[in-house]
């Protein structure tokens, strides 16, 4: 089965085919990172109306890049929730429309899922049961996987998420939008030992999170600053920024790999876009050979959102019978949806 693969959730448009045989075939992916950052942030309304101009383009870049046209296409995913109702419902609405001019079923699907399940696309892939950490800029959460459509929720972040932390914390920096990857940057031209930063509920007892106070101690050391100099120079600031992602790794990583020792699993996968962090990837990596485990990232590029998670999260929930294709002429987006609610 070839399937078709929309994502609109937020600020990426992605376009991908999988087939459930072969795998990924062709993707295709438009960021509005530039739109977006004359505003600080992301634009609900102008996200929603670029997703409009993106989606029917995209859609034949990557078919002429897989060498098909629509009637090679069996099914259309797509994602319908969580995240921006607008621009869930471009990507809703035109994958719904275009299948119902095909005569071809829908499957939507969660974004988050996608999310978890992108690691399998990776070379190698890991195998059933893993946890994972699912860490982007509107999530961070720990789950157990025992495979498809199969997830425990072992821990969540009570307030900002890592991504947000990254974001929030790079822009008392005066760094750029996106923040999070102006941050990483900034950082590794900083003294990580300069200034010590809290790793909030690091002993908590539970895989729980929390990252609003980080941000605060953040622009409590700012304010220092300023109080004993007149200036904050450029070195201030990486040396800051190298504190700030230390303190966020840190948690990240000594959180998912006591997961993995509270579970007895030996497999970690690690989702989102701040899994494409450098000095994540490395701690974890160091960390969990030392216990003899594994850890899984998706590829760099199919690190943050795209349409081929999305497709490839559908032919794994056709492939293992969890869900099948609905030919429907109505459809409907959840802004806000929990994905343990997509178990069965």
């Amino acid at each position: 089965m070839k399937i078709l693969g929309y994502e609109s959730s937020c600020d990426e448009t992605g376009v991908a085919i999988v087939c459930t045989e072969k795998g990924l075939i062709a993707h295709g992916l438009h960021s509005q990172i530039a739109m977006h950052r004359a505003y600080g942030g992301v634009v609900p309304e102008l996200a929603s109306r670029d997703h409009i101009r993106r989606v029917l383009p995209l859609t034949k870049e990557v078919l002429a890049q897989a060498g098909m046209t629509l009637e090679d296409i069996d099914a259309i995913a797509y994602t319908a929730g969580p995240g921006l109702n607008g621009a869930l419902l471009v990507g809703a609405s035109f994958a719904c429309a275009l299948a119902w001019s095909r005569g071809i079923p829908t499957l939507p699907i969660h974004h988050l899922e996608g999310h978890l399940l992108s690691p399998l696309l990776a070379d190698p892939a890991p195998d059933f049961p893993f946890v994972a950490l699912l860490v982007s800029g509107g999530h961070t959460q720990i789950m157990q996987v025992d495979g498809v459509g199969q997830y425990q929720l072992l821990g969540e972040t009570l307030d900002d998420a890592a991504g947000e932390a990254f974001d929030k914390s790079a822009k008392l920096l005066g760094l750029p939008y996106p923040g999070g990857p102006a941050l990483s940057a900034l950082a590794e031209k900083g003294n990580v030992e300069r200034f010590q930063l809290p790793r909030p509920m690091l002993h908590s007892g539970d895989l729980d999170f929390s990252f609003s106070g980080l941000k605060t101690a953040v622009l409590t050391t700012l304010r220092k600053l300023e109080a004993e100099s007149s200036v904050i120079t450029e070195q201030d600031r990486a040396d800051l920024a190298a504190a700030t992602q230390a303190a966020i790794v840190d948690v990240l990583a000594i959180k998912s790999l006591r997961a993995l020792k509270q579970s007895g699993l030996k497999r970690l996968v690690v989702a989102g876009g701040v899994g494409a962090n450098r000095l994540l990837r490395r701690q974890l990596e160091i960390e969990s050979e030392k216990m003899g485990a594994q850890v899984y990232f998706p590829p760099v590029s199919l690190c943050t959102d795209n349409g081929a998670m999305i497709a490839f999260a559908a032919a794994m929930r056709v492939k293992s019978g969890v869900q099948q294709p609905d030919i429907s002429s109505s459809f409907k987006v959840k802004p806000r949806w929990d994905l343990e609610d997509v178990t069965h």
